[in-house]
């Protein structure tokens, strides 16, 4: 379970005090799902950095499985992030010198697994999202939603227990986009992996279990 507790995220610009994010409390239950919607500002990206532990809370707690885990010193914050936690972001962010095998790879030979075991993993999971006869492809001769999966395939190779999406369907076309929700929400579905997702997308926030919308830093909507 994740339990956000009066969460604050101030900034300091130029002098002055921003306040992100504003006293958030909600929880999600381990193979949950969570949309995170509301307009550019409202402080949705930065509440998504934060259950990442990209970043950390000016005040209040954000609480894995009871474990506030922003106490911990930086090394070992970041092995969790790594073992526990994938992202995939709207911009894919891919290698455009490997292929994409080898970008799914990444995250693994980073973490120190075999060659072997890390292309035995990467080929399965490519092959589950559709790419098993693109894997020697770059990104730059794949189509948009494949290079999407080729992300979606990176953020999964270690098997993480929570996965976090931003605007993961911002830049691809209606039908596109609308397999790449599929895939996300089979992967909650039938691996029990706890998804948490910032969309603009109605549909995607109404196909969650539970979602909250964001205003000025604060919850003004929560289902």
């Amino acid at each position: 379970m994740i339990l956000v507790h009066n969460l604050k995220k101030t900034f300091v610009k130029d002098g002055q005090r921003i306040e992100a994010i504003k006293g958030l409390d909600f929880e999600i239950a381990e193979g949950g799902s969570l949309a995170i919607v509301g307009v550019s500002g409202a402080g949705k990206s930065t509440l998504m950095h934060i259950i990442g532990t990209l970043d950390h809370p000016t005040s209040g707690s954000v609480l894995f499985d009871g474990v506030d885990v922003f106490r911990w010193p930086e090394k070992r914050l970041a092995a969790f992030r790594n073992r526990q936690i994938g992202f995939v972001f709207q911009f894919h962010n891919l290698l455009p010198e490997f292929t994409a095998l080898e970008n799914a790879m990444m995250p693994a030979l980073i973490q120190r697994m075999t060659k072997g075991e890390a292309k035995r993993r990467a080929e399965t999971i490519l092959e589950d999202v559709g790419l098993g006869d693109r894997i020697t492809h770059k990104p730059g001769e794949l189509s948009g939603g494949e290079q999407q999966r080729v992300a979606l395939a990176r953020a999964l190779i270690l098997e993480p227990k929570i996965l976090l999406a931003d605007e993961p369907t911002g830049n691809l076309d209606t039908e596109t986009g609308k397999k790449i929700e599929d895939m996300l929400l089979a992967l909650n579905r039938t691996k029990g992996i706890t998804l948490i997702v910032v969309t603009h997308n109605p549909s995607l926030a109404d196909r969650m279990s539970q979602h909250i919308g964001l205003r000025d830093g604060r919850i003004y909507d929560r289902e």
